[in-house]
């Protein structure tokens, strides 16, 4: 069996959803695919896939495959073009989404430079305040910031995103400054629709410290930062914020700090796209010139 063919098979039928996708896509006939798959399952000795007439699912077991297959598939195609000759100049459309505050605040000024430095590129930047689907929305770079990524899509971390908890002064003078975590279930808390609606995590700043979560609510939740935060300054209530979008606020005065001595769950910054197969020159050079800039700033 050639291996690496049935891996390709096989990360095909996942991202085709079915046997026919996957073969129309690799110019093989469905009873080839299905032993390619079959084949993969036996080296690896479990099954992969849960097959039926309507629909394939992966299993236990194809979960943990799947993204194995897909870095030795990265691998072997990393070791094709070590030898090829020099990169072409990246040149062409370059569509990234990201979230709108992220947008706003990095991204854009990020782009910029990159710009500057490859001039013939043209970036077409979609801020949404969803997840989509990079192959049907025709996107080919999503940053995200997340601590559970998609099986299916590869990814490059970037950086840390870090959250700061925070309020209005305002805000503080009518209903008093929260002493520990648990006091937070006592205030108007405003969340986001995605990340810690209901519950909010926290890690000890302090070495030996236990980690906590609790339980808040509040008169507002939205799907984007630019809008809690909006409410945050206007003192409706306390925001659990990235601190990218308020560090300034913070040291302007606008906004304070809460609870410091506990740090909210850090998120992963994330590049992340559908495959590294033939990747254009526009792509790779925005991922190093991503992770170059961000390698180590405190988001």
């Amino acid at each position: 069996m050639d291996r690496l063919t049935a891996m390709q098979v096989f990360v095909t039928v996942v991202d085709g959803g079915s046997l026919s996708a996957a073969a129309q896509q690799l110019d093989l006939s469905r009873p080839v695919v299905s032993r390619y798959v079959a084949e993969l399952e036996e080296w690896v000795g479990a099954r992969l896939l849960h097959r039926t007439t309507r629909r394939l699912s992966l299993t236990p077991a194809g979960n943990e495959i799947l993204p194995r297959c897909r870095q030795l598939l990265e691998f072997s195609d990393d070791m094709r073009h070590a030898v090829d000759a020099p990169d072409e100049t990246p040149r062409g459309l370059l569509r990234i989404t990201s979230s709108t505050s992220f947008t706003q605040t990095q991204l854009v000024q990020a782009v910029v430079d990159y710009g500057r430095r490859y001039p013939e590129v043209a970036v077409d930047l979609v801020a949404l305040d969803r997840t989509v689907n990079l192959v049907e929305e025709r996107i080919d770079l999503a940053i995200r910031m997340t601590t559970r990524l998609e099986p299916n899509l590869i990814a490059r971390k970037l950086a840390v995103c870090r959250s700061v908890i925070c309020a209005s002064p305002a805000y503080l003078a009518r209903h008093g400054t929260p002493k520990k975590v648990e006091d937070l279930a006592l205030h108007n808390c405003l969340t986001h629709s995605y990340v810690g609606r209901s519950l909010w995590e926290f890690e000890p700043r302090a070495k030996g410290g236990k980690s906590l979560s609790v339980a808040v609510g509040g008169s507002i939740s939205a799907n984007e930062v630019t809008v809690l935060l909006q409410a945050v300054l206007a003192g409706v209530g306390i925001g659990h914020m990235p601190a990218y979008s308020v560090a300034p606020l913070v040291a302007s005065g606008q906004l304070v700090q809460l609870l410091p001595e506990h740090e909210p769950t850090q998120l992963g910054m994330y590049a992340v796209y559908a495959s590294r197969k033939h990747m254009p020159a526009t792509l790779r050079t925005m991922l190093d010139f991503l992770a170059e800039r961000f390698a180590g700033q405190p988001f």
